[in-house]
């Protein structure tokens, strides 16, 4: 039987076109909570934007998991599931503009304009977004049910 585990590129190219993932982060009282965002990978490192209490979270305890899935018939199941930490970070300008392309580039397309939306939900989002980065450690889960097709 052929392996459905993924090289370390394929997860990363897997990753990095993903287009929502899902971060953990870690109540006080160590209880989970799992939100999808949107996101960028710069040098296999995971950013995004974010706001509330998951920023409190992060300050709180840096552990953190990262999830990326696709697929609804059991052949097309592919995911990559990642452990690491997250830190609420202010990039440079470079660390920055690498961002804001790869988030252009993932996402020109799903945004809703801003003039479609009430000032206040503008204001909000422009004033309390801070930028948190994932980096991964330890082992890599990952599995590509196409594989175990493959003769």
């Amino acid at each position: 039987m052929a392996g459905f585990r993924l090289s370390d590129d394929e997860v990363w190219a897997f990753v990095t076109d993903a287009h929502t993932g899902v971060m953990t982060t870690l109540r006080r009282d160590g209880s989970p909570v799992a939100l999808p965002l949107w996101f960028a990978v710069v040098d296999r490192a995971i950013y995004t934007r974010t706001r509330g209490k998951k920023l409190a979270r992060i300050a709180n305890d840096a552990r953190a998991s990262f999830l990326v899935e696709s697929g609804e018939k059991w052949g097309e199941l592919k995911a990559v599931h990642l452990n690491g930490t997250a830190a609420i970070i202010q990039p440079d300008a470079e660390l920055t503009a690498a961002i804001d392309a790869e988030m252009q580039r993932k996402y020109a397309t799903s945004r809703t304009p801003t003039s479609k939306m009430p000032a206040a939900t503008v204001q909000h989002y422009a004033t309390s977004m801070q930028m948190v980065r994932f980096v991964p450690e330890g082992k890599v889960l990952s599995w590509d049910n196409a594989k175990l097709l493959q003769g």
